[in-house]
């Protein structure tokens, strides 16, 4: 697990290019963003472009998400240290490892069993411990974990998945990309009452769709 003072400095200016350039604020998501090694996730023939903001294929046809991706959705869960925070798609690991990072109690799904089994791995080499790790059904969600304070869906749904919805606190908060495969709207759902959603969006992005039942 080499994590070298050049990754550390490289990770620097993408904190620094996060902040100063896309406006990036929640001291937690940069700080996490600061000390998780990003290149550990990611294939080595990638690994010194690992701190640009760019997306990289990893195992089961998915990739891992632009660092801005995972900086903005972090931020705009609007996390406080300690909440429970319930992950679709855990891919590779490391949004997961930022929540971690960020002091959040992690509970996370992810459908596809190569990805599972690469971030279990990567979790117990870089000493970090979710609250619950799953392979599973994400649209499912965790019900016997419920309510989350927050929850994130790292993966395109065309409609909104209502089964996480329910599993949300009122006054609780899903980030979700929206829409069609090719592009979707990242919009955050706050929970009002059990009857009233606020939703919010914030521009077009494009991630992998968010699919059913699971992968062995």
């Amino acid at each position: 697990m080499r994590d070298s003072f050049v990754h550390r400095g490289k990770r620097r200016q993408l904190v620094d290019y996060l902040q100063r350039g896309l406006g990036i604020s929640d001291a937690l998501v940069l700080n996490a963003m600061n000390e998780v090694p990003r290149h550990l996730f990611i294939e080595s023939v990638f690994e010194d472009y690992a701190y640009e903001d760019r997306a990289f294929p990893i195992a089961a046809g998915q990739t891992i998400s632009h660092p801005s991706t995972v900086a903005e959705q972090s931020e705009l869960l609007e996390l406080k240290q300690g909440e429970k925070v319930l992950e679709i798609g855990t891919g590779c690991g490391y949004q997961t490892a930022v929540l971690m990072k960020m002091d959040a109690q992690v509970y996370t799904i992810e459908r596809q069993k190569s990805l599972y089994e690469f971030s279990t791995r990567m979790f117990r080499e870089l000493m970090l411990r979710p609250k619950f790790q799953s392979f599973g059904d994400g649209f499912a969600g965790l019900p016997s974990f419920a309510p989350f304070d927050k929850i994130i869906v790292t993966c395109g749904a065309e409609q909104l998945p209502t089964e996480l919805l329910r599993q949300l606190k009122v006054g609780g908060k899903m980030v979700i990309p929206l829409g069609p495969t090719d592009q979707q709207m990242l919009c955050r759902f706050t929970k009002i009452s059990e009857k009233e959603i606020e939703k919010e969006e914030f521009g077009i992005y494009k991630f992998v769709p968010m699919l059913q039942d699971k992968n062995h």
